[in-house]
């Protein structure tokens, strides 16, 4: 609800050039995840050990406060500060796909996590609208402290809602728990899970490159008019697509599989990002959005459904970890640095970079693909 005027928030601090709100727009959504990319394996060790419950209803907590603070702030360093201490608590999606996909069978995880693909992305469809209407309507500051109530009561569904379930070995070979040194063993020993790790990261860059500047780019195409709800429309268009297709795209690869759905959805989204360089309106913009919601949606939940396919269930929660924390480096590199870009270069460049980032994310994949093809067994034929 927050994240489309973040920017504008900002330029409400102070009297700033428009390049210093481009950069410090960069730093200030991306800061969240430095503290966010230490924390993600720890909380995932805990919850392989403990219990995702517990993990999920602090995170929620934890979150619930920052965004409550932040309503209160004066001046970009206090925002700063308080975005840095959230991403402690930074994690609430990740660790419900780790508790989820801990308790769902192999061969369904890719359909079972584009179903909660869709919940989290319903909420991220109506929460930018809604938040630009609620912003333009009481101001910034009560918006902030409206959103750190609705996160409250996730905290208190997920303690009176979910019963978590003890889990079973899948095979007698399995331990159940593994050292830290064990389970970074078992990465590096799988070059497609390794690559599909790696492959995060350049998906977060090149996907938040453009988050915490997209409200100055609909400014530039739109004018000052309701800015925070029109940017609210785009960043939701996106949603909109992966709504429709994340469930979709999860069942197709639990039947084809993960890695080659995950090929195919890394060149669609470096496509699609191109022509958004070259929009003259803003429903230009949206409907590119759009498509990007429908090529990018899946790739969330394939890409976990194949990290449960390929991980020992009691090391799951700590691989989900490295995974998030591998995306939280993303998180903190893409907003950063699209910040940048278009502070020198222009927002149109900032949509070059990330188709770039994102066509090479596929080839990398997919010659890893074929290079750890399984090698068929050759009969002769006699006759």
């Amino acid at each position: 609800m927050v994240l489309p005027f973040l920017s504008l928030y900002i330029e409400k601090l102070g009297h700033f050039t428009d390049a210093y709100v481009q950069t410090w727009s960069g730093w200030v959504f991306s800061i969240t995840f430095v503290t966010a990319f230490i924390c993600s394996p720890i909380w995932g060790k805990i919850g392989d050990r403990w219990g995702r419950k517990k993990i999920l209803i602090l995170s929620a907590s934890g979150l619930a406060i920052s965004v409550l603070f932040m309503g209160f702030v004066t001046s970009v360093w206090q925002l700063f500060l308080l975005r840095l201490f959230m991403g402690v608590f930074t994690g609430f999606i990740p660790m419900s796909q780790a508790l989820i996909s801990t308790q769902t069978p192999k061969n369904i995880a890719g359909q079972v996590l584009g179903s909660l693909q869709t919940g989290s992305i319903t909420g991220s469809l109506l929460g930018p609208m809604l938040g630009g209407w609620i912003a333009d309507s009481i101001g910034y500051a009560t918006t902030f402290q409206y959103v750190s109530i609705t996160v409250a009561l996730s905290a208190i569904i997920v303690y009176f809602g979910i019963q978590e379930q003890s889990i079973e070995k899948e095979n007698e070979n399995e331990k159940t728990s593994y050292r830290s040194s064990e389970v970074l063993g078992h990465i590096f020993r799988h070059p497609v899970l390794l690559m599909v790790m790696v492959v995060s990261l350049f998906v977060q860059v090149a996907h938040f490159s453009i988050q915490p500047i997209l409200s100055l780019f609909v400014g530039d195409l739109h004018g000052p008019e309701n800015l925070a709800l029109f940017s609210g429309i785009a960043f939701s268009a996106a949603g909109l697509g992966n709504l429709m297709m994340a469930k979709q795209w999860g069942k197709i690869a639990d039947k084809i599989g993960y890695v080659k759905i995950l090929v195919i959805l890394l060149f669609m989204a470096g496509v699609v990002y191109l022509p958004a360089a070259f929009v003259t309106n803003i429903w230009q913009l949206v409907a590119l959005r759009f498509l990007l919601g429908v090529s990018i949606g899946g790739i969330i939940p394939v890409r976990t459904a194949y990290i449960r396919q390929e991980a020992p269930v009691a090391m799951q929660g700590e691989v989900l970890g490295y995974n998030t924390s591998i995306r939280f480096l993303g998180n903190i590199i893409g907003p950063s640095m699209g910040g940048m870009i278009a502070g020198f270069y222009g927002f149109s460049m900032v949509f070059f970079v990330t188709s770039g980032l994102l066509i090479i994310s596929g080839m990398l994949m997919f010659l890893t693909m074929l290079k750890n093809a399984p090698k068929r067994k050759h009969v002769a034929h006699y006759p």
